[in-house]
């Protein structure tokens, strides 16, 4: 049990650095499109609808109401 915790630490570092690199990855081919209004105004409809559409969704399967 020498470097448990130190262990548990670097897998956590691990973990975020990966998830950032998708973000990044993920995000980066997105931002050229913000440079023009038309564009961008329709890139973040789409991304208020999805989030929208998801938040919709999990409600109903998981029986929540609105109220």
């Amino acid at each position: 049990m020498d470097g448990f915790w130190e262990n548990v630490l670097r897998y956590q570092r691990y973990f975020v650095t990966v998830l950032l690199g998708v973000v990044w990855h993920v995000l980066e081919p997105l931002v050229p499109l913000f440079k023009r209004p038309l564009s961008a105004i329709a890139l973040v409809s789409l991304m208020v609808g999805l989030l929208t559409f998801v938040a919709l969704t999990l409600r109903a399967m998981l029986g929540l109401t609105a109220a």
